[in-house]
C-alpha cells in the first residue's frame, strides 16, 4: 500500500504564524485579527501580511494606538461569537492592558459559572536579540503564568508555531501566544500546508540523553540544542525538553526526565528572580526531589532591565555559559 506524503512547505517562523492565522480564517469566519498596523501594513514583523486583502477589513482591523482598549474590545467581542486574535507589537507594551487581562479575560468562566467564556488569543512578539530598546525586549511571561484562566503558549520553531496558534485559536479560554523574535527569520523548517494542531500542555523532548536534563523554551532553545551536541564531545548525553506550554507545565515530561537523569539546567532569558525557571524548581523538588544527584543550575538574564545594544549578548544566556551549568550539574 502507497503513502502519501503529507505536502510541506520551508517557512520561518513569522511566516509559519501568517499561514496558521490564514488557515484557521479559511475555515472559521468567526475568526478576526485586532492590532496596531497588522492590516494595511501587515503588522510591525509583517506576521499578518496580505490578511486583510485576502479577507478584509471587517476581518483584519487596524486598531488606534491603545492596548487596553484593544484587548478590552476583544474580550467583548469574545463573548458575543467572535475569535478575536489580538497582536500586541511587543510584549513589553501589553502592561495597559494587565489589568483587562487579569481581571476580566481570565475570570468571566468563573465569575459566569461558564455562561460565558472568552476565546481570545494574545499574539506578542518577545525577548531580546535583535537589538531593540530595553521595553521591546522585555521576557516577563511570568507575569501571566501567575493568573489561572490564561494558558500561555510559546513556540521555538516554525513547525510548532503553525500547530500551537492553531490549537490556542480553537481553545475556548485566552491564550497568550508569545513569539520569540530572535527566532522569527533565523531559521526555515519544513511545515505542512494543511491544518495540525499541537495539543497545549505538551512539552516536545528534542534529544533523548541519560545524565542530564536541559529544560528551555522560545528562543533558547536552538541554543541549547547548541550546547547539548557540543558537550557530546565529553560524552555527556542530554535530555533536551522544549516546554512549549509555560502554563499549564507538563509536570509528567519534567519528572520523568528528571528521574530518569538526576541532574538538571534550565535555561530562560527572563530574569532570574522569579522567573519561570523558580517554579519549574518548585515542580522538581514536589515530585523528583529524592532523585536528584546535584543542585539545579539555572541559566537566566540578569536582574536589569534588558541592556542597550553593546550589552546585550551579554545580558542574555549563551552556549558558553549553558555549558559551563552542565558541567557543574554533571561533576557536582
Amino acid at each position: 500500500m502507497s503513502v502519501i506524503a503529507e505536502k510541506t512547505q520551508k517557512l520561518s517562523l513569522v511566516q509559519a504564524v501568517t499561514d496558521g492565522l490564514r488557515t484557521v480564517m479559511k475555515d472559521q469566519e468567526e475568526v478576526i485579527v485586532l492590532g496596531e498596523d497588522v492590516g494595511k501594513n501587515g503588522g510591525v514583523f509583517r506576521a499578518t501580511e496580505g490578511l486583510q486583502q485576502e479577507f478584509g477589513e471587517d476581518r483584519v482591523i487596524d486598531t488606534p494606538l491603545s492596548e487596553a482598549g484593544i484587548v478590552g474590545t476583544a474580550i467583548g467581542l469574545a463573548i458575543n461569537g467572535f475569535v478575536p486574535v489580538v497582536e500586541m507589537q511587543f510584549l513589553g507594551f501589553i502592561y495597559p492592558a494587565f489589568e483587562q487581562i487579569m481581571s476580566h479575560a481570565t475570570r468571566i468562566r468563573m465569575r459566569t459559572m461558564s455562561r460565558f467564556h472568552v476565546p481570545l488569543v494574545i499574539r506578542a512578539p518577545y525577548g531580546a536579540g535583535v537589538k531593540a530598546p530595553e521595553i521591546h525586549s522585555d521576557s516577563v511571561e511570568v507575569l501571566f503564568t501567575h493568573m489561572p484562566g490564561i494558558k500561555v503558549v510559546c513556540p521555538s520553531n516554525p513547525y510548532d508555531a503553525k500547530g500551537l496558534l492553531i490549537s490556542s485559536i480553537e481553545d475556548p479560554d485566552p491564550v497568550l501566544f508569545l513569539e520569540p523574535m530572535r527566532s522569527y527569520r533565523a531559521f526555515k523548517d519544513e511545515v505542512p500546508t494543511d491544518k495540525y494542531t499541537i495539543e497545549i500542555g505538551k512539552a516536545n523532548r528534542l534529544k533523548e540523553g541519560e545524565d542530564v536534563t536541559l529544560i528551555a523554551w522560545g528562543a533558547m532553545v536552538p541554543l541549547v540544542m547548541k550546547a547539548a551536541e557540543k558537550i557530546e564531545e565529553k560524552n555527556i548525553q542530554c535530555d533536551v525538553i522544549d516546554l512549549r506550554t509555560l502554563y499549564p507545565l507538563d509536570r509528567e515530561m519534567i519528572s520523568e526526565s528528571v528521574q530518569k537523569t538526576g541532574r538538571v539546567v534550565i535555561v530562560h532569558e527572563a530574569h532570574a528572580t522569579s522567573g519561570l525557571g523558580a517554579d519549574i524548581i518548585s515542580l522538581i523538588q514536589d515530585t523528583s526531589f529524592l532523585y536528584l544527584k546535584a543542585p539545579i543550575q539555572r541559566v537566566t538574564g540578569f536582574d536589569v532591565p534588558v541592556p542597550f545594544y553593546t550589552l546585550e549578548k551579554h545580558y542574555l544566556p549563551n552556549e558558553d555559559r549553558i555549558i559551563e551549568a552542565i558541567n557543574k550539574a554533571v561533576f557536582f
